[in-house]
């Protein structure tokens, strides 16, 4: 049980919807390729694949929604987001 309640119930990714995401840091940085483990309105789970570096504020682009985002936790290759 969550320390915490959520705010929104999260959703995973099915069907025909992707789970490939993308992490925009800067315009002429190259994006870094994620999988999106769950979403809700209010934020998500994402999976970095590796221990690749990323700022605490960035643009999360999955399939054709952006969303600003900020980091809530961090725990081995998982990050939360906060929208």
């Amino acid at each position: 049980m969550p320390m915490h309640p959520r705010r929104h119930a999260r959703v995973k990714p099915a069907g025909l919807v992707s789970r490939q995401a993308k992490i925009i840091t800067d315009a002429r940085a190259p994006v870094i390729v994620c999988t999106l483990v769950d979403y809700s309105p209010g934020g998500a789970c994402i999976d970095l694949g590796g221990q690749v570096k990323i700022p605490d504020r960035f643009e999360l682009l999955h399939v054709n929604t952006k969303k600003r985002c900020r980091i809530a936790w961090k725990r081995g290759t998982r990050v939360g987001v906060v929208f």
